[in-house]
């Protein structure tokens, strides 16, 4: 929550400083080097976390210190990799992301940033192999403040200018806070050679390959989308839709990152029972949606009034994009479930599929979105790809495992979908002053259904209780 609300300050001095032409340059600088970024670093930030924690669960202090030195020569390895092929592409990068050639010393410069994120990521999975989790949180936090603390001078004396050397002076103040609590953590020198580490690293690797290529996709997918963005409406527009897309998933994504820590690890251990897995993901749908759409339906209400806390008046154009696709969100946080049950069953193959079919709908429905109705499509195109892709993943789990909807789910699922439908069409078809007041009646009525099933389930109004006495004992 805290990186969330310095990455809310960092947009905002963004849109104050540069506007949608400086927060579009950022955003096609950001999907490109996330791009190559993904397909250079083999996955290791996720892959090797396995590795140390094996190794850190023996007790052998020789185990760790050789884990922990395999991973640093390989993070050196593809760190350099992902510099090299930044600056060989740079022409590329440049013609693609911006129509010419001018951007290409940016991209050249920008490597560095691809080479210090790798190294960093190494540091942190150190720290959080070994548990060490204080450290991890305390050096994000720490890290995250000193880039936006010490990139702001660049942006406000050269503008647009100063996003490259931003973006770089954010990246050496994370690497040097990770690799400081890195330290702390006593591990055994252990001499590896290239040669031994590649050995010793090939499982690692090939799971970090497997792991990331649905991030590939959909990285590839955003930098395309982007491109065609600025291609056909020019850098505000790629502002726009950064803006709306960052308020639509980043803030909402700390939902599924907050489930997802407790929902896999439930889920893997009875992968092998449908009926089990059928009830966990029934389970957590309700619970996700139960939590999201209220919100959903609030956003909707106050969407022009986020825009301008968040970014600045000259973003709302934005809000097209965003009102049109928050319905989709429903439907992302239901298919959610379902797809999670493919990754803890191993079905890597199966999974892989599903997501290059989908990504490939979702780059197809963007494109002709935006094509026809520009920001409003590229909504209408994002809720499209969710309907899809949620009945895509529940007939293959229905057809392959025999996991369906529930009658409670169903019930969830259908009625707080269609107060986020109503909410959008009272929006977007009444005048100003009805609009409002029947928006906000959808969002009572959500937030009614939402503590009714809850306290069914979690015993919501005994919890919100429980900590209102144990809040006032601590004061007295």
């Amino acid at each position: 929550m805290y990186n969330i609300l310095i990455g809310v300050l960092r947009s905002k001095i963004i849109a104050v400083l540069l506007g949608p032409l400086g927060v579009g340059i950022q955003g096609l600088y950001h999907s490109a080097i996330q791009l190559v970024q993904y397909c250079t670093s083999m996955g290791l930030s996720q892959s090797a976390v396995r590795d140390v924690s094996e190794a850190n669960g023996t007790g052998d202090s020789y185990r760790v210190g050789r884990t922990v030195s395999i991973i640093k020569r390989l993070v050196w390895i593809t760190g350099l990799l992902g510099f090299a092929v930044t600056i060989l592409i740079s022409p590329l990068l440049s013609k693609f992301s911006f129509g010419n050639y001018e951007y290409i010393i940016p991209f050249v410069f920008l490597a560095v940033v691809l080479l210090l994120d790798q190294l960093s990521a190494g540091q942190k999975v150190v720290l959080q192999g070994t548990r060490k989790l204080r450290y991890l949180a305390t050096s994000s936090a720490i890290g995250v403040t000193i880039g936006l603390l010490f990139s702001i001078p660049f942006l406000w004396i050269w503008g647009t200018k100063g996003i490259v050397p931003a973006l770089i002076v954010q990246s050496i103040g994370q690497l040097y806070v990770t690799s400081y609590y890195s330290r702390k953590v006593p591990t055994q020198e252990v001499h590896v050679s290239q040669k031994e580490a590649f050995a010793g690293g090939k499982v690692m690797l090939t799971m970090g390959l497997a792991m990331s290529f649905s991030s590939i996709l959909a990285s590839l997918v955003a930098y395309v989308t982007r491109g065609f963005i600025r291609y056909s409406g020019g850098i505000e527009e790629v502002g726009y839709y950064t803006a709306g897309f960052a308020i639509l998933s980043q803030y909402t994504g700390m939902i599924f990152s907050a489930m997802a820590t407790d929902y896999y690890p439930r889920l893997a251990a009875v992968n092998k029972d449908n009926e089990k897995c059928k009830m966990l993901i029934n389970q957590q749908g309700e619970i996700a949606l139960l939590i999201m759409a209220p919100l959903l339906v609030l956003c909707i209400l106050i969407m022009p009034l986020l825009i301008r806390i968040l970014y600045s008046e000259d973003f709302l154009p934005a809000n097209d994009y965003i009102t049109w696709a928050l319905w989709g969100m429903v439907f992302k946080a239901a298919s959610w479930v379902f797809s999670y049950g493919f990754i803890a069953k191993g079905e890597s193959k199966l999974y892989v599929v599903i997501e290059v079919i989908s990504n490939l709908i979702s780059l197809s429905f963007g494109i002709l979105g935006y094509k026809f109705y520009g920001l409003r499509g590229m909504g209408l195109a994002f809720t499209l790809n969710y309907i899809t892709y949620f009945f895509l993943v529940y007939i293959v789990a229905n057809k392959k495992y025999s996991i369906n909807l529930t009658k409670e789910f169903g019930k969830v699922l259908f009625l707080q979908a269609s107060f986020v439908l109503l909410a959008f069409l009272f929006i977007n078809c009444l005048k100003s002053g009805i609009s409002h007041l029947t928006v906000a009646i959808m969002l009572v009525l959500s937030v009614s259904v939402s503590v009714k099933e809850l306290n069914k389930k979690l015993q919501f109004q005994a919890l919100i209780s429980k900590s209102k006495k144990k809040f006032f004992r601590k004061k007295i």
